[in-house]
């Protein structure tokens, strides 16, 4: 998944902020990352994915809260799944790490 850090215009549809990804991230939209945009007041957000058959656009806006986001820059960052649960439920996202494993060797 990747977040865009910068807000966008929301008036753009799926098509728009597909355009987004392309001119800006130089990333393809129809790859089925997931593109996560947010609104000037950190209260809406909008995902953008492929899914196969179509381009899909999910839209959630929080009552009476907003959504915990990085510091405003250019540019994307990497959230794991659990990153983006953690953001949808409108939790603080970066207090969520994954576990680091250690890589197993092979047994003969």
């Amino acid at each position: 998944m990747l977040i865009a850090t910068k807000p966008v215009d929301f008036r753009k549809g799926a098509m728009g902020l597909a355009a987004i990804v392309e001119a800006e991230f130089k990333a393809d939209p129809f790859s089925g990352v997931i593109y996560v945009f947010r609104s000037k007041r950190a209260d809406r957000i909008k995902l953008l994915f492929w899914d196969g058959t179509g381009i899909c656009l999910l839209i959630k806006r929080l009552e009476g809260s907003q959504f915990r986001w990085p510091k405003i820059e250019d540019g994307v960052m990497r959230l794991s799944p659990a990153q983006l649960s953690a953001l949808l439920e409108g939790l603080d996202w970066t207090r969520v790490h994954a576990q680091r494993v250690q890589r197993p060797t092979a047994t003969l």
